[in-house]
């Protein structure tokens, strides 16, 4: 016998108008200047500083079919002002080589000891020429060395 269907409750819509909208709002295309997005930001080499306070919204494209109401998509981008964001921090080479050795954990075979390009499996532990035969591209592996003058991968 089959079982009983729940009723379904409706969803609660979420729509603001966009006149009651907290922040301003603009279509892809029309940001005014002095505006951009973290990844804009990033691509400037810039990062948004301490104030990191939205001051817009980029609306996604489904929006753009219903311009009364505001956009509340995840698709949806947050605009931060250009002349507050602050040049990228550069790591220090303690840092590189700190976040080298974190890698190299991941991608040195146990095993073998031999270095490769990718990570490895944590389900293996292991490349897969040491767990069952498969030979490994030469190309996708750096060979070991015994000098340990220069480690860093990079």
């Amino acid at each position: 016998m089959p079982r009983p269907r729940k009723k379904r409750r409706p969803r609660e819509k979420k729509q603001v108008p966009r006149n009651r909208a907290l922040l301003p709002e603009y279509d892809r295309g029309a940001v005014p200047e002095g505006l951009a997005t973290r990844r804009q930001l990033r691509d400037m080499g810039l990062s948004p500083g301490s104030n990191r306070g939205t001051v817009a919204i980029v609306r996604c494209k489904w929006c753009s079919y219903r311009p009364w109401l505001s956009c509340n998509h995840p698709t949806r981008g947050f605009l931060l002002r250009v002349d507050l964001a602050k040049p990228k921090r550069i790591p220090t080479l303690a840092q590189e080589w700190a976040l080298d050795r974190a890698m190299a954990a991941r991608q040195t075979c146990g095993e073998c000891g031999r270095r490769f390009y990718s990570c490895l499996s944590k389900k293996l532990g292991c490349c897969l020429q040491c767990h069952d035969g498969t030979p490994a591209d030469p190309t996708s592996y750096a060979a070991p060395t015994s000098s340990p003058a220069h480690r860093l991968a990079a």
